[in-house]
C-alpha cells in the first residue's frame, strides 16, 4: 500500500513549455465536458455537478476545443473547491492564473486537463464510480494506482476497493472512513502504519483487530528502533513475543546492557542464549550458572563432561532424569569402558538398542533378556536369537520369541525343548488370527494334558465347531455365553453352508437346553430359525416378561397360543394385565376354542370367589361367542359344548332375575329359587349354597326366622361338608337361633371352595405339558 505519493503529471513548480501535442494523440482526445459529466454522474445521480456547461465557452464552437485564455484551471472543477490538503494551495491557483492560455495548456497535458482529471477521479470516491475512476487514472498516466486499483477487485467489499482509490489519491481521511464503514479494521490497521500513525494503528488493532495485534506491536517496535528509541522498541518487542531474538540482536553491540537485560527477565529461553554465548567465549562457570537457572540439564552435563566432573554430570542425570543428559552421560562412560554404567544409563536414556548391543557384547545375559523385553519388538526378536544361538537359555529364548509377536517359532522352539510351562504361556495369546494347523497342535498338546478348556478355546480359534461342541459334550463342560457367540457362524460365511450353519445352531441350543441354559438356548434355537423350538426353551425358563415379549414379536400363531397357555397357569386372578395378555395372545392366535374354555374359567372364579353371577354371566357370554366361531374338529362336540354353556348362562340368568325381582314379588322370587333347586345340574352353574343363602337371608329379613330355618336345615343336609358361613353371613345365623331358642353355633373359620376350578399347581403342570407338546 502506498500512501501520499505525488500524483504522476503534477507541473507544479515547472516553468511552463512551448505548446505541443505528442504525436500519436490528436487534440479531439480530450473529453468533451458533456461526456465527463455523464461519467461521473450518471442519469439519475444525485451529485453535484462537476463542469458548468455555462462557463465552458471554449466547447461551444465544436469538439476539440481547449479552454479559453483568462479561464482558470480548476475553478471550473467545483463550485465549491477542495479544502487545502486535498487539492493544490491558493498560492497555486492564483500562480495558475498567471501563466498564459499557451502554457496552462502545456500544464493541463496532451489528453486534457490534468487537473479534471484528477478531481473527477476524487470524485468517483465520493460516487464510488470505480469504473469511471480506470477512465481518469489511464489519462493521469497513474500506473501505480490503476495496478492498485486492478488488485483491489479481489476485495468482497465495495467500500474497500474505493478506499484504495482514495489511498492513492491521497485522500486518507476518505480511506479510513470507508475502512471503518465496511468493517475491514486490518486495511485500516495497515494504513494507519503506512501513514505514520502508530498509535491510532494500535488503538485500532487492540479493539478491532487482534488477530493483527502482536503483527502491529512487532512493525512499531521496529519503527521505534531504526528511529534510535530503544527503550520502547524493547518494550514493544516484549508485547509482540518476540523479544527473545529480536532484543538480544538489538543490544549484541551493548553486552552490559543485554545481560543486565536478561537477568531482569529471567526467561529460561533467554538465560539458554546467554549460557551458550558465554560457553563460546570460554566463560564455564558463568555459562554452568545460566543453564543451571534455565533447567537445560543436557547443556549442564555436557559442560560437566568437558571439564572432567563425571562424577558431578552422573548425579544431575540420575536426579532429573533427563534423557539427552542420559544418554550423552553413557557415551562417555561407553568411550571409558565403563560398560554397566553405560548399559544403566542408556538405559535410563531409553536407547535400548545401544544397552543391548553392549550387554551382547560383554556377556551380560541377565539385562539383556530384561533391556529386550523393555525395547522394541526388533531388538526382542535379536535378543531371541542370541539366547537361541547359545542354546543354554532356550526357555529365555521362547519367552522372546512369544512377546516379539513370533509365536509360531516359540511354540516350534518350547515343543523341540519340551518347555510346557512357557507353551502354556505362548497359546494363551493364540486367537482366531493365528496358524489353524499351530493351534489344533497346541489344542492336541492341552487334550493329553487334560486342560479340556484351554483345548476348547484353541479349537474354537481354529475354527473347528464340530470338534469344539464335542469335546463339551464329552467333558460336559458348561458352554458360556461367550463360548456360544464363538461356536454362531455368521451367515455370510463361505466355510459352512445355511443346512450345516441350522444344524450347528441346533446342537448348540440342544446342549444349552440339557445345561439349563433356557435363555442361551432360546437364542440359539431363534438364530436357526426355529422359534417353536426357541419358545418352549424359554417356557421352561419361566421368564414370564420375555416370554410375553417373545410372543409379541414372533407374531406366529403357535406361539401366541404357547404363551397363553404359560399365561395361564400364572395368577392370573390377581393380575389383569396377565388376563389381557391371555386373551390377546388367545385371539391373536384364532385359537377361539382355547379363549372360549378361558372365558368359562373366567366365569367359574367370579361364581366360587366373588359370587359375582353378573360377570360370570358376561363371561359365558363371551365363551359361548368364541366357541361359535371356533372352527372344532368334530361338530357334535362343539354342538354339545354350545348347549352346555346356553344351559349354564340360562341358569345363572335365572337365578340373577330372581334375586332382583325378591322387591317386587318375594313370592315369585321364592319361587323361581325353588325351581332352580330342583334343577339336576345346578351346581355346575349356579352353586347352591348361594341359593340357599339368598333365601335364609331374605326370609331372616323379612321376619319368618321359620322359614329362614327350614332351608338352612336343607343347605345343610344337601352340603354336609359345606361351610355355612360361606354362604350365610353369622349375623343371620345367629338370628335365626336366637329367635327360634335355638343353641348357638360357631363353624370353623374354613372356607371350602364348592365347584371351583382346579388348583393353580394342576393348571401349571397341564399347561407346561401342552407347550412342550406343541400346539
Amino acid at each position: 500500500m502506498c500512501v501520499g505519493r505525488p500524483r504522476p503529471g503534477s507541473q507544479a513548480g515547472r516553468p511552463p513549455g512551448p505548446l505541443r501535442q505528442p504525436a500519436g494523440l490528436p487534440e479531439s482526445h480530450a473529453a468533451p465536458p458533456a461526456v465527463l459529466q455523464r461519467l461521473v454522474h450518471p442519469v439519475g445521480s444525485k451529485g453535484r455537478r462537476v463542469v458548468e456547461d455555462e462557463r465552458d465557452q471554449g466547447h461551444q464552437h465544436g469538439r476539440g476545443h481547449h479552454f479559453p485564455d483568462g479561464h482558470r484551471g480548476r475553478g471550473a472543477v467545483s463550485r465549491r473547491g477542495e479544502s487545502p490538503s486535498r487539492g493544490q494551495s491558493a498560492r497555486q491557483q492564483g500562480r495558475l492564473e498567471d501563466v498564459p492560455a499557451h502554457a496552462r495548456r502545456r500544464q493541463e497535458g496532451p489528453g486534457g486537463s490534468q487537473a479534471v482529471w484528477e478531481n473527477m477521479a476524487r470524485m468517483c470516491v465520493k460516487t464510488q464510480r470505480l469504473d469511471v475512476a480506470r477512465v481518469c487514472l489511464g489519462h493521469m498516466g497513474h500506473a501505480r494506482g490503476a495496478r492498485a486499483l486492478r488488485e483491489a477487485q479481489q476485495e468482497p467489499e465495495p467500500e474497500a476497493r474505493v478506499a484504495m482509490l482514495a489511498v492513492q489519491l491521497g485522500m486518507l481521511e476518505d480511506a479510513e472512513q470507508l475502512y471503518r464503514r465496511c468493517g475491514r479494521y486490518d486495511l485500516l490497521n495497515r494504513l494507519l502504519q503506512a501513514s505514520g500513525q502508530w498509535q491510532r494503528a494500535i488503538e485500532v488493532a487492540e479493539r478491532h483487530d487482534r488477530v493483527h495485534l502482536r503483527t502491529t506491536y512487532y512493525n512499531y517496535a521496529r519503527h521505534l528502533e531504526a528511529s534510535g528509541d530503544c527503550s520502547p522498541a524493547i518494550s514493544y518487542y516484549e508485547k509482540s513475543d518476540t523479544h527473545r531474538f529480536e532484543v538480544p540482536r538489538m543490544l549484541v553491540e551493548d553486552l552490559q546492557a543485554l545481560g543486565l537485560y536478561i537477568n531482569k527477565m529471567k526467561d529460561k529461553t533467554l538465560w539458554r542464549w546467554w549460557a551458550q554465548y558465554l560457553e563460546s567465549q570460554a566463560k564455564m562457570d558463568a555459562a554452568l550458572h545460566y543453564y543451571e537457572l534455565a533447567q537445560d540439564y543436557f547443556s549442564l552435563v555436557r559442560v560437566h563432561c568437558f571439564q572432567g566432573n563425571i562424577q558431578r554430570a552422573a548425579e544431575i542425570a540420575s536426579e532429573t532424569g533427563n534423557w539427552a543428559a542420559s544418554y550423552h552421560l553413557a557415551r562417555q562412560y561407553e568411550s571409558q569402558n565403563e560398560v554397566r554404567q553405560a548399559v544403566h544409563f542408556y538405559t535410563r536414556a531409553q536407547a535400548f538398542n545401544n544397552a543391548i548391543r553392549l550387554c551382547k557384547e560383554h556377556g551380560l545375559d541377565d539385562q539383556l533378556v530384561s533391556l529386550a523385553l523393555l525395547s522394541s519388538p526388533e531388538d526382542m526378536l535379536e535378543a531371541a536369537r542370541y539366547c537361541e544361538e547359545k542354546g543354554e537359555q532356550t526357555d529365555r529364548a521362547v519367552m522372546l520369541y512369544h512377546k516379539a509377536g513370533h509365536f509360531s517359532k516359540a511354540l516350534e522352539l518350547a515343543f523341540a525343548t519340551q518347555q510346557f510351562a512357557a507353551l502354556q504361556l505362548v497359546a494363551e495369546d493364540l486367537d482366531e488370527k493365528s496358524d489353524p494347523a499351530l493351534l489344533a497342535r497346541c489344542s492336541d498338546f492341552f487334550l493329553e494334558h487334560g486342560q479340556y478348556e484351554k483345548a476348547v478355546e484353541l479349537l474354537l480359534a481354529a475354527k473347528k465347531y464340530q470338534e469344539a461342541l464335542q469335546l463339551c459334550l464329552e467333558q460336559n463342560l458348561t458352554i458360556t455365553e461367550e463360548m456360544a457367540e464363538k461356536m454362531t457362524v455368521p451367515k455370510d460365511c463361505k466355510e459352512l453352508s445355511e443346512e450345516a450353519r441350522r444344524a450347528l445352531l441346533e446342537q448348540i441350543a440342544g446342549c444349552c437346553m440339557r445345561q439349563g441354559s433356557y435363555h442361551l438356548a432360546t437364542k440359539k434355537y431363534t438364530q436357526a430359525g426355529d422359534r417353536l423350538k426357541a419358545m418352549r426353551a424359554l417356557l421352561k425358563s419361566g421368564d414370564t416378561e420375555k416370554i410375553v415379549f417373545f410372543a409379541g414379536v414372533s407374531r406366529q400363531k403357535e406361539i401366541y397360543v404357547m404363551a397363553a397357555n404359560y399365561l395361564q397357569s400364572l395368577d392370573w386372578r390377581k393380575d389383569p394385565e396377565v388376563m389381557k395378555s391371555i386373551i390377546s395372545f388367545y385371539t391373536k392366535g384364532r385359537a377361539l376354542d382355547l379363549l372360549a374354555g378361558f372365558y368359562d374359567a373366567c366365569a367359574q372364579v367370579e361364581v366360587d370367589e366373588y359370587q359375582n353371577y353378573d360377570k360370570a354371566h358376561g363371561a359365558l357370554t363371551e365363551a359361548y361367542k368364541c366357541l361359535s366361531k371356533a372352527k372344532a374338529r368334530s361338530p357334535l362336540d362343539q354342538e354339545a359344548r354350545l348347549a352346555q354353556l346356553q344351559s349354564r348362562m340360562t341358569l345363572v340368568k335365572r337365578f340373577m332375575q330372581a334375586r332382583r325381582t325378591y322387591t317386587e314379588d318375594p313370592k315369585e322370587s321364592v319361587r323361581q329359587c325353588q325351581l332352580l333347586l330342583e334343577e339336576p345340574h345346578l351346581d355346575s352353574s349356579v352353586r347352591v349354597g348361594d341359593v340357599y343363602g339368598f333365601l335364609v337371608e331374605r326370609h331372616v329379613h323379612s321376619g319368618d326366622l321359620q322359614t329362614a330355618y327350614k332351608y338352612l336345615e336343607e343347605m345343610r343336609q344337601r352340603l354336609p361338608f359345606a361351610d355355612t358361613s360361606y354362604y350365610v353371613s353369622q349375623h343371620a345365623v345367629d338370628a335365626v337361633h336366637q329367635g327360634l331358642g335355638l343353641p348357638l353355633t360357631r363353624a370353623a373359620p374354613r372356607r371350602s371352595r364348592h365347584n371351583s376350578v382346579e388348583e393353580p399347581g394342576e393348571a401349571a403342570e397341564e399347561a407346561a405339558e401342552e407347550a412342550a407338546s406343541g400346539p
